[in-house]
């Protein structure tokens, strides 16, 4: 049984150093919080909210609901919540459902086309309520699946962005749970009995390609326990002198390290995640929280 005040530090530790690392939250922000009814959209609400209460920043938080039109989608689950919590919210309903059957073929991912439908709708219902940031769920986890899956099948080294700028400029998105794990995430959810409302939309699809990474992931990380926080840390620490990428090869070209290969040892058995004392002072006393003893 997980312990939920500490459950609730250490998720509260891992938002506010993301925060802090990229200036996701700034005084004065007005913060769409796009919450789902899924565990990790609701605890990233509970944790902005407790950070509120507490951080020498003064921000706004406003927590939107989207019924994409899905079959029995329980939206007055979601409403209710937000009525217990008492966060200021706004219910938005567009039929993007019926687009997405349209569109996709029988048996395909309806993923990316419900995604990109969904965010249209965001985005503009963020700029006419005046929001400057959009936080969305995503954690841990689902940046270092994104790294993979772009690896594997797109050929590209890239993950979801902590904090983003719309193509058209009207929008920032920000994902303050980057650090948080998903375990964490799915304890903490189950302990304080968040109404989940499942994606029946996306989750009957078998053999999705983000499952299949997520299940090669977990069976490493059943042989080697640091399995994620390494390709977490990875994204951290990105070497560009040691990749095949042309347009930066004139960049680092004078540049100096190790060689992979030939100091293998190095990285052989950690990720070297250490901080250094006193560094997580800053985000602890964002977050409210004291160090677990």
């Amino acid at each position: 049984m997980h312990d939920l005040s500490k459950l609730e530090k250490r998720l509260l530790r891992a938002a506010a150093e993301a925060i802090r690392d990229f200036d996701l939250i700034e005084n004065g922000d007005k913060i769409m919080v796009a919450v789902s009814g899924g565990k990790d959209s609701y605890t990233l609400l509970h944790l902005l909210m407790r950070m509120r209460e507490r951080a020498p920043i003064d921000f706004e938080l406003v927590a939107v609901n989207l019924d994409q039109g899905q079959p029995g989608y329980p939206a007055e689950i979601v409403e209710r919540h937000f009525q217990s919590v008492g966060v200021p919210y706004r219910m938005l309903h567009r039929d993007t459902y019926s687009v997405v059957r349209r569109l996709v073929p029988e048996g395909k991912t309806t993923c990316p086309v419900c995604s990109r439908l969904r965010r249209g709708v965001l985005y503009n219902a963020a700029a006419e309520m005046g929001c400057t940031k959009i936080a969305l769920g995503h954690h841990r986890d689902d940046l270092i699946e994104t790294l993979l899956l772009s690896a594997l099948y797109s050929g590209a080294l890239k993950s979801m962005p902590p904090k983003l700028r719309s193509d058209d400029g009207r929008n920032v998105v920000i994902r303050p749970l980057a650090y948080a794990a998903e375990e964490d995430i799915a304890a903490f959810s189950a302990a304080m009995q968040f109404p989940i409302v499942p994606c029946d939309l996306c989750g009957s699809q078998p053999n999705l390609r983000r499952k299949r990474v997520k299940g090669l992931i977990a069976e490493l990380s059943a042989e080697h326990a640091a399995v994620k926080g390494n390709l977490l840390h990875a994204l951290k620490r990105v070497v560009p002198s040691h990749l095949l990428d042309r347009d930066l090869a004139g960049k680092v070209a004078a540049a100096t390290g190790k060689d992979p290969w030939l100091d293998a040892e190095e990285d052989e058995d950690g990720c070297g995640v250490d901080e250094a004392p006193g560094e997580a002072s800053g985000l602890v006393k964002l977050a409210g929280a004291s160090e677990d003893r």
